[in-house]
């Protein structure tokens, strides 16, 4: 595996006791959909979040029963034991409902505020420096969060003013990206001014198209010493959210731009909201950054494999490993790190069983097959009859028991 490492050089942001940027690990971030005034619904959200492995949830504050409701919303969790930091979604009046209710600040981990959406000229600077002054005073980190959606619009017409002005115009995308860039480090720059210091900054520059987004991050990374959060503003649905998603964390994340990461998938009405999550740990997990569960190895099929043993056990084995997920993570330290193949026929199969820690390479064909299996590069043993599964299975178990024991 490629091991490769988040921006050393950007400035460390403790959110809750989770450090992001700074040269530690990318960290994964999700944000619930509840009514954050239904205090039940969004504390079994929030759970259900975090025990997929969010290290951080941002929660909408979008009014006064919102903002009434997280000090209770917080209680709740830490009486289950869950912990996770949250972070405050401001949109519009998040200075007053900060100021009108000073436990929701006190509870909340961080802050973040989108420019475009704190009013226009003097109401703009007034507004966010009352939201800076009440972080400064509590300590708290801010997510300076842009938006193309929600871009200052004194910032674009500014910018579109200057574009009109030069020799070789750039068209409008190339001037938004100015504009979400300039925006995120002046704000950022302000909050400086107003008494935020270097380590209580993230910065987020957020559009739905691909190309446009890694554009956009590539500047601000280049420009800026500050944590960045990574992330599409809309990825979609189905197939389309994952691939987009994918595909543009992976391409800034290989080039070691991106602190911590949110995949905002659009999930099916009643769907499983930590999707995103599990999402975000595959990224990292597949561009080499962090290990989070065992990785199964196994072909995709051809027409030498005409029985599907090889695809019924590949799938015993992955729905195996989920299922003991939990437990191996609480008494084998290390497991994460477990890679096995499974492997369906003889070109292939005995090489990738060989580099796993643990394989079997089936013969390929629909005969009763004889299964060599291979643990860290070594043929064991053979593997025949009607219960390959269950010995394969047995086999992977006791290697977890004996290699990860501490």
């Amino acid at each position: 595996m490629i091991e490769l490492t988040a921006r050393d050089n950007t400035h460390p942001v403790s959110v809750g006791g989770v450090m992001i940027g700074g040269g530690n690990q990318v960290v994964v971030q999700s944000m619930t959909d509840t009514d954050t005034a239904d205090i039940p619904a969004t504390v079994a959200q929030v759970k259900l979040l975090a025990d997929a492995g969010s290290e951080i949830v941002r929660i909408t504050v979008n009014n006064a029963a919102a903002a009434a409701a997280v000090p209770e919303v917080s209680k709740r969790l830490a009486h289950l034991g869950c912990n996770v930091p949250l972070v405050g979604d401001f949109h519009f009046i998040g200075h007053r409902l900060l100021r009108d209710y000073p436990e929701l600040a006190s509870t909340l981990a961080k802050f973040r505020i989108n420019p475009g959406n704190v009013g226009r000229g003097v109401r703009h600077d007034e507004n966010f420096t009352q939201f800076i002054e009440i972080a400064r005073e509590l300590g708290t980190p801010v997510r300076i969060g842009v938006n193309a959606g929600s871009l200052d619009p004194d910032v674009m017409a500014d910018k579109m003013d200057e574009n009109s002005r030069l020799p070789e115009p750039l068209n409008s995308e190339q001037v938004e990206n100015k504009a979400l860039v300039e925006s995120a480090l002046s704000s950022a720059e302000a909050a400086l001014d107003i008494g935020l210091t270097d380590n209580q900054i993230i910065i987020s520059c957020k559009v739905s198209r691909l190309p446009q987004m890694v554009a956009v991050y590539r500047e601000l990374s280049s420009k800026s010493d500050f944590a960045l959060h990574l992330g599409l503003t809309e990825a979609g649905m189905g197939q389309k959210g994952v691939v987009a998603t994918t595909a543009a964390l992976s391409t800034l994340l290989e080039q070691g731009i991106g602190d911590t990461i949110r995949a905002s998938l659009t999930p099916e009405v009643g769907g499983d909201r930590s999707k995103e999550v599990r999402l975000c740990q595959d990224i990292l997990q597949a561009v080499g950054l962090r290990r989070f569960r065992p990785a199964v190895t196994a072909c995709p099929g051809c027409g030498r494999t005409t029985s599907t043993l090889f695809r019924e056990l590949a799938q015993d084995i992955q729905t195996h490993i989920d299922a003991k997920l939990p437990e191996w993570q609480s008494r084998h330290a290390g497991s994460e790190a477990l890679q096995v193949a499974v492997m369906g026929c003889v070109v292939n199969g005995p090489g990738e069983s060989r580099a796993a820690n643990i394989g079997i390479s089936l013969p390929g064909a629909g005969e009763d097959p004889r299964a060599p299996v291979f643990v860290d590069g070594e043929r064991i043993k053979f593997l025949s009859g009607p219960n390959i599964a269950t010995d394969f299975i047995d086999m992977v178990e006791n290697y977890v028991e004996t290699t990860y024991n501490g």
